[in-house]
């Protein structure tokens, strides 16, 4: 049970709703309880001529009562009990969705979408109905069992009782033998259904691919398989679990038969009442419920520590690049707000067992002029960007903005100075000014959403659309091309109004024509710029461009600079990519 361990701060603040939702239960079982000792004597006065119109009033009068107490009850612990289960579900899902997202890129990168959905869905639920149903039927399974086992004895004596309870003894070993095997088929069923859920998630989320190669088929085989495991790991244990009630009600059915033939007996020799017979067999029926409710105790538990025990796991991941606990604030000169960007002698690797991405890399942005960075595929361009955004920490050297080591700046401070735009930007299903401004739809300045769309060259193509800026771009921007996506990407970083900007080979999707247009617009922001990029077109406009060859600053200068190095990795580039440009003019005019 150390498992639940992580709800006990919810159970303590909602101690007083879980107490009132208990009593009123308790309220409820005594009432039920009190319902056989008035059958009992309605049953001996009937027995021995003392029935009168009277006394079956009072008798009716009592059931009715005690119905009412049954009724106001139930109503009662269902909205405490229940009701706190709800809060609960709501607390962890809370809990584990802000988990999410103050984890790393470390993490993410070793856990499936699926799994981590799956978590916040099926798990949680395991979770909720333990603290709900489970509670309630623990509750019933003791005192029921308990206080029945007592009015029994006050009505029939230890003897009879004894005779009447064979079944308690083999029903106790019953839920310890078959708890163990029940927790490990529930953990392997909710294992499976994450798997299962990450695989529509990949298949929903890559249907284009899935159909642009005809693969149909084999993603339904694959998905085919997973389900089957799932069903088939379901049915294991629904037939374990199953088990339970036939065999608790057979061993309370073998008790049952054994005490209304010993019962007959006693009554035939006089020395046991009919009111007595009614009462104990009332009592019985009534332990039937408590009794299938220890199975079902030991089912609902067993699934709701399986699940916690998943969800733990998630809870105490800790992020590999952690936040600072002592942040400090960058400063800004009293006339400048510009933030000044320094790399140290920055050495970074994913792993001790990699080789080193960057090493020894050193340079300066300075406040609002522009630097870009230039290299093969794989040279540590991204990594660059990774390291300012704190997505990884360096190994050694320092990175410093306005004189401050970036691992002293808070998470909060460092996002809202800079503005970043990745190659394939996330695209929410929102409409178009929802992803701009990154909000709901209708919380947003309007006309800054259609600023930042100029800036980005997207309004005309948001101005063609039917509902314009209210379009619904669908799942992950499934309506837009991969130019208007970066176009979208953009306009959003411009939204920002952030200090630094970065474009992480951001222009590739779009044409030359608007490339031109959004560099020139890119010439007029108040803003320092980072560009990456492959392209020479897109990085000649800056004020220093660095050329990274394997994890190294080969070459640093101007556009001008670089291209006297006619041997140099960047003048070849740019004669290679001129006489491209050269040769796709021709074909176009041809």
């Amino acid at each position: 049970m150390r498992e639940y361990r992580t709800i006990l701060p919810f159970i303590r603040e909602h101690k007083w709703r879980y107490i009132f939702g208990i009593i009123a239960l308790l309220f409820v079982d005594s009432a039920n309880l009190l319902v056989p000792q008035v059958l009992k004597k309605f049953a001996d006065w009937a027995q021995f001529g003392e029935l009168t119109l009277e006394r079956t009033g009072q008798a009716a009068a009592a059931i009715f009562i005690l119905g009412l107490i049954v009724a106001g009850g139930r109503y009662v612990w269902r909205v405490y009990i229940f009701g706190t289960a709800r809060k609960l579900e709501y607390w962890l899902r809370d809990k584990l969705f802000k988990k999410y997202l103050r984890l790393d890129d470390n993490f993410f990168n070793k856990h499936r979408t699926g799994d981590l959905m799956a978590h916040v869905t099926n798990d949680v639920l395991m979770v909720r109905n333990t603290m709900g149903g489970g509670i309630i039927m623990v509750v019933d399974a003791v005192f029921m069992t308990l206080f029945t086992v007592i009015m029994m004895i006050y009505t029939v004596g230890f003897k009879t009782a004894v005779v009447a309870l064979l079944a308690l003894p083999f029903i106790t070993v019953v839920v310890f033998s078959m708890s163990k095997p029940l927790q490990r088929r529930s953990r392997a069923v909710q294992d499976t259904f994450s798997e299962l859920t990450n695989e529509v998630q990949e298949n929903i989320s890559g249907i284009n691919s899935i159909k642009a190669f005809g693969i149909e088929e084999n993603q339904a085989g694959s998905f085919e398989k997973i389900n089957k495991d799932y069903q088939t790991k379901n049915m294991d244990m629904l037939r374990m679990s199953a088990l339970f009630d036939p065999l608790i009600q057979l061993i309370a059915g073998i008790a049952l038969v054994i005490f209304i033939l010993y019962g007959i007996r006693r009554m035939l020799v006089g020395n046991f009442s009919l009111g007595d017979f009614v009462a104990v067999l009332n009592y019985l029926r009534m332990m039937v419920w408590p009794l299938m409710a220890i199975g079902m105790v030991v089912n609902s538990f067993q699934r709701g520590i399986a699940a916690m025990g998943r969800i733990n796991e998630i809870l105490a991941a800790e992020a590999k690049v952690k936040e600072t606990t002592t942040p400090g604030k960058i400063s800004f000169s009293t006339d400048d707000d510009s933030v000044r960007i320094e790399f140290r002698d920055v050495f970074f690797r994913y792993a001790d067992n990699l080789p080193w991405i960057l090493r020894g890399v050193s340079f300066t942005l300075e406040g609002k002029e522009s630097l870009a960075i230039l290299g093969r595929t794989g040279a540590g361009k991204s990594t660059i960007l990774n390291l300012l955004l704190r997505r990884y920490d360096l190994n050694s050297g320092q990175i410093l903005l306005n004189g401050l080591d970036i691992r002293d700046i808070s998470y909060e401070e460092l996002y809202s100075k800079i503005a970043f735009v990745e190659q394939e930007s996330f695209m929410f299903s929102r409409t178009i000014a929802g992803n701009i401004a990154f909000s709901g739809d209708d919380d947003y300045d309007p006309e800054k959403v259609r600023q930042a769309a100029e800036f980005s060259q997207l309004a005309d193509d948001i101005e063609a659309m039917p509902d314009q800026y209210r379009t619904w771009v669908g799942e992950r921007g499934v309506t837009l091309s991969g130019g208007q996506k970066q176009r979208l990407a953009i306009a959003r970083a411009y939204y920002q109004d952030a200090q630094i900007l970065v474009l992480d080979d951001s222009l590739s999707a779009v044409d030359t024509n608007t490339e031109k247009d959004i560099l020139n617009q890119l010439e007029k922001v108040e803003a320092g710029l980072i560009v990456v990029s492959q392209r020479v077109s897109t990085v000649q406009r800056s004020n220093q461009i660095l050329v990274l060859e394997d994890g190294v600053i080969s070459q640093r200068g101007s556009h001008a600079e670089l291209l006297q190095d006619k041997d140099g990795f960047y003048a070849r580039l740019y004669q290679r990519q001129l006489l491209e440009s050269e040769l796709r003019e021709d074909r176009e005019e041809a």
